[in-house]
This record gives structure tokens, C-alpha cells and sequence, in this order.
């Protein structure tokens, strides 16, 4: 989770809400790194979970990211969690809750519906008191 408060930071440090994400290998090899890019690539897709999927399946030449781990430092939203899905990723980690956007414990609750096609295990709270902290403070000095 460390890697992904990384890539946070380096979002935040662009300007752009500070989340990172991070894929794993089942093997425990770091595969992909990302932080969110909306702003930079013009993109409402560029979300940090997003690009590091993407990357991910570039590196492994699939689009199943099969028995691979996500962690990321914010809940993901309905668009992340249906990609989540997709890629088939195994364990999905989080930091901070997202009661505003949030697709995995809030709103969508994408994992609960008949039509998602596959579950990964989810493990929330990881860092949450960071990640919130990291947040919060983003957005109060872009509201001075």
C-alpha cells in the first residue's frame, strides 16, 4: 500500500486528486503503477485504478489480470470496480472509504449485482486514516 500512497503523492504533486494504485502479481512482483491523470490526459477515464490496469495488461499481453492484486489508496468508484471486474483481478485492497462516489461498501455496490461476472476478495481500511487525511487536505488548499 506504501507504492500506492506514492503514486498519490506524485498525482497530487500534478495536480490531480491525490489516489494511487498498484497491481500485484501472484507471484509478489509489482506489475503496474498508477495515479490518477484525468486532467493530464484530458481523460475522465485516467483514474488511478484505470491506468494501472491498463498498464498491467500491457505488461502481462492479456486483458485478465487473473490471480493479480489492486491495491489502492481510495475506494473505487462504479466505473473502477466494473474494471476491476473485467480484469478479473483476484484481491482488491483499499484505503479510504468513498461515501460520495463510491462502487465497492457505498452507492453501486457493483460486486453485489447478478450481473457482475466476477467477485474479487476485498479488504478495505488500509491506510484509510492516511489516504483521508491525504484528501482532505488536497481539497481545503484548492478551496483557498
Amino acid at each position: 500500500m506504501n507504492l500506492a500512497f506514492e503514486e498519490a503523492q506524485l498525482a497530487q504533486e500534478r495536480g490531480e486528486v491525490p489516489v494511487g494504485a498498484i497491481i500485484v502479481s501472484a507471484q509478489g512482483q509489482v506489475l503496474a503503477r498508477g495515479g490518477n491523470e484525468t486532467r493530464a490526459k484530458n481523460d475522465p477515464t485516467a483514474h488511478a485504478e484505470i491506468v494501472a490496469i491498463r498498464r498491467a495488461c500491457e505488461v502481462l499481453g492479456s486483458e485478465r489480470l487473473i490471480g493479480c492484486d489492486l491495491y489502492v489508496t481510495l475506494e473505487p468508484c462504479p466505473m473502477c470496480a466494473a474494471a476491476i471486474s473485467n480484469a478479473r483481478i483476484a484481491r482488491l485492497y483499499y484505503g479510504a472509504e468513498d461515501s460520495k462516489s463510491g462502487g465497492v461498501g457505498y452507492g453501486a455496490k457493483i460486486f453485489s449485482h447478478p450481473q457482475c461476472h466476477h467477485v474479487p476478495e476485498v479488504y478495505d481500511g488500509i491506510g484509510a486514516d492516511r489516504a483521508e487525511k491525504m484528501l482532505t487536505n488536497f481539497f481545503q488548499h484548492r478551496r483557498k
